[in-house]
């Protein structure tokens, strides 16, 4: 009893280590719903609709962290490729869900170059990933200004809608309502209430549960974990107090976008099932050493560049959704952008991944809790310090102060593990030594 005891404490307390920033964020965020005095409905429905805009995005961050690239800031520069294909799409009159598709038939071409050239700039600065692409988003927003600024409209011809009449360049704001039609073209195909989606995902889940244990694959202890998770969850939010937040008396239910909501699933897919490709295990190989990697016969610097190439597109991709979905409606040209790599990095680390390991899961943790933060700061803020403001300072300090968390425990992980190394070849040596 004892030991099970001891190693029950033991794997509690490197479970807090592990997961020190999500267990904080968490705390953080549950202190702030009280503080702010929001509505739940509301906190709830913005939310969602975060998750929506942003999940996509975070996820596209996984491949460059296993293949062991850390935060691949420079998806800046996918998003930057989005958005010339949306720029294109606008221009030539393109409307709704064939707009959406042409603007990422161009994205496509565009982030698999920009990425290329990513990727091999990156193969020359082994170690310094994280920051040398977040150096090279600043420097490639300096080169996506002057296409934007002079290039479209002068030595690339457009139309009057989206040049500045009399000058040269794009306009600095594109209207994606009215005739474009690309306001919510995909998340408008079809929106279902949130809890009936719930509903059905925790029947889906009992029931894959179910044929896992017919099929020997689960213990029957595990079985009875995933069937009780499954019920419990559905019964919470079939409480009354519970099902008023998501679908009030007053006002239409919270919903969800299924279009978009199947593509971030089956981009989770696609992550899984390429961790189990030839491909993504030269992945994981390369992220835990490139010397053995390299040793085996796998060509790291072709890998790596792959990885950051699939990286780019899936941001560019990300972008697209992010631009067309309910709330934005507009289109920043020359600012759009900015902060995708920052919030998207900070937000996969909350979520408690780190420079050298991520998962769907923690993306979307981290993605949720990072969010509700955004979503309450500023009244938190107003009702602790009288200054609304107080929650913006606190809002960037949280993205950038997450980002440099992560790179110190990095730091200080490959400190320690460089010194358990040196003392294990010491006390080889020493036995060797003895022997002899």
């Amino acid at each position: 009893m004892n030991n099970k005891t001891q190693d029950f404490k033991k794997l509690l307390v490197n479970n807090l280590k592990k997961y020190a920033v999500t267990y904080l964020f968490l705390a953080i965020s549950v202190f702030f719903i009280i503080v702010s005095g929001l509505d739940m409905n509301y906190i709830c429905s913005q939310l969602l609709l975060r998750l929506n805009r942003n999940a996509f995005i975070v996820l596209a961050l996984i491949i460059p962290i296993i293949a062991g690239m850390g935060i691949n800031f420079a998806i800046t520069i996918g998003a930057m490729a989005a958005q010339i294909g949306l720029l294109l799409t606008i221009n030539w009159r393109i409307t709704g869900v064939l707009g959406i598709l042409t603007a990422a038939g161009v994205t496509l071409p565009l982030a698999m170059f920009f990425g290329f050239l990513i990727g091999k700039l990156l193969n020359k600065m082994k170690g310094q990933e994280t920051i040398g692409s977040l150096i090279l988003g600043y420097f490639a927003n300096g080169a996506y200004q002057l296409l934007f600024l002079f290039i479209f409209g002068t030595v690339i011809p457009l139309n009057d809608n989206v040049t500045i009449v009399g000058a040269s360049g794009v306009q600095n704001t594109l209207n994606l309502t009215g005739d474009t039609k690309l306001y919510t073209a995909v998340d408008g195909i079809v929106q279902i209430p949130f809890l009936v989606t719930l509903y059905v995902v925790c029947a889906l889940f009992a029931v894959w549960a179910v044929i896992q244990y017919a099929r020997k694959k689960i213990t029957i202890k595990r079985f009875g974990v995933l069937l009780a998770l499954a019920i419990v969850v559905a019964g919470v939010f079939a409480l009354p107090a519970v099902t008023k937040v998501f679908n009030p008396e007053a006002g239409r239910p919270i919903t969800i976008p299924l279009v978009t909501w199947i593509f971030v699933l089956l981009l989770c897919a696609f992550n899984t099932f390429l961790m189990r490709t030839r491909l993504g295990q030269k992945f994981r190989a390369v992220g835990q050493s490139q010397t053995v990697a390299n040793a085996s016969g796998i060509n790291v610097d072709r890998v790596r560049i792959i990885a950051i190439m699939i990286s780019t597109v899936l941001a560019g991709w990300g972008q697209i959704l992010f631009m067309q979905s309910e709330g934005i409606g507009t289109f920043q040209t020359y600012a759009a952008h900015e902060q995708v790599g920052l919030y998207a990095g900070a937000a996969i680390l909350v979520g408690g991944a780190s420079i050298d390991r991520a998962t769907n899961m923690q993306a979307l943790i981290g993605t949720f809790l990072f969010h509700s933060l955004f979503i309450t700061a500023q009244s938190a803020a107003s009702n602790l310090f009288g200054d609304s403001a107080v929650g913006e300072y606190f809002r960037a300090f949280l993205s950038y102060g997450v980002i440099a968390l992560a790179l110190v425990i990095y730091a200080w992980r490959g400190a320690q593990q460089r010194k358990a190394d040196s003392l294990r070849v010491v006390a080889e040596q020493q036995g060797k030594t003895e022997k002899s």
